[in-house]
């Protein structure tokens, strides 16, 4: 179970530009957020991240001091005493792995390195918590989310076709694609899978993803003889 002071001391250790803070919400906060981000980000007002615009979502699943076991956390961007942004993240407990969710800021202070601060974030509450795994997705609006997680050592793993939607222009709604990342934590390692339960698509997708290995696992170098298939060689 997390508790505040230690999920607060992380957040005021990630890496913001100077003069800015991570804080965790305030109940008393809440409303001003939300119409904060209405203004701010009208594409968010379906799909995934609509939850953080309605007030019910932060009284029933946010992290509190007085709701330690909810499993997630929003972060107030704060520059003096004024909220300018936010990011979220989310602990799945039953397969222990976080997802880094929504992070924004107001127009008129980017450049505040949220999405590394964020994701540095997450990567601590990981080790904190003993986590194995970690992921988020990326907009392919624009590049800047995609290289903030590249940068941070996140691997791409797959591109998602319409899992979410986003308001494209005032009452159009598209479903959109996703780049999806993640980075592997996992103390007990990671199970490579039988090549025979592969089909040759998801075989050669699988060796497109993870020729190279995770950031923590590598592919063993092995030789594979596929049911009346040719021998392939397998690199590390």
């Amino acid at each position: 179970m997390m508790n505040t002071i230690d999920v607060q001391r992380l957040a005021s250790q990630a890496p913001l530009a100077s003069g800015y803070r991570f804080e965790l919400i305030r109940r008393d906060e809440i409303r001003n957020l939300i119409e904060r981000l209405t203004n701010w980000y009208r594409d968010i007002s379906v799909g995934a991240a609509s939850c953080f615009l309605q007030e019910e979502f932060y009284s029933r699943k946010v992290f509190f001091d007085d709701e330690p076991d909810r499993e997630c956390i929003v972060l107030a961007l704060k520059h003096g005493p004024e909220v300018v942004g936010m990011f979220s993240c989310e602990l799945h407990s039953v397969t222990r792995s976080i997802y880094a969710g929504l992070g924004v800021a107001h127009p008129q202070h980017r450049g505040t390195r949220l999405a590394q601060a964020g994701m540095a974030f997450v990567e601590t509450l990981a080790e904190h918590l003993d986590v194995g795994f970690i992921f988020g997705m990326a907009t392919l609006k624009h590049p800047y989310a995609q290289r903030a997680f590249e940068r941070a050592g996140w691997q791409l793993v797959g591109i998602t076709p319409g899992y979410d939607r986003e308001m494209v222009a005032p009452g159009v709604v598209k479903r959109v694609y996703e780049a999806v990342y993640a980075k592997v934590l996992a103390g007990e390692g990671l199970l490579n899978p039988d090549r025979t339960n592969l089909t040759p698509r998801t075989r050669a997708l699988f060796d497109s993803l993870f020729e190279g290995g995770t950031p923590e696992v590598r592919l063993e170098q092995r030789e594979y003889v596929a049911n009346g298939d040719c021998q392939q060689n397998e690199r590390a």
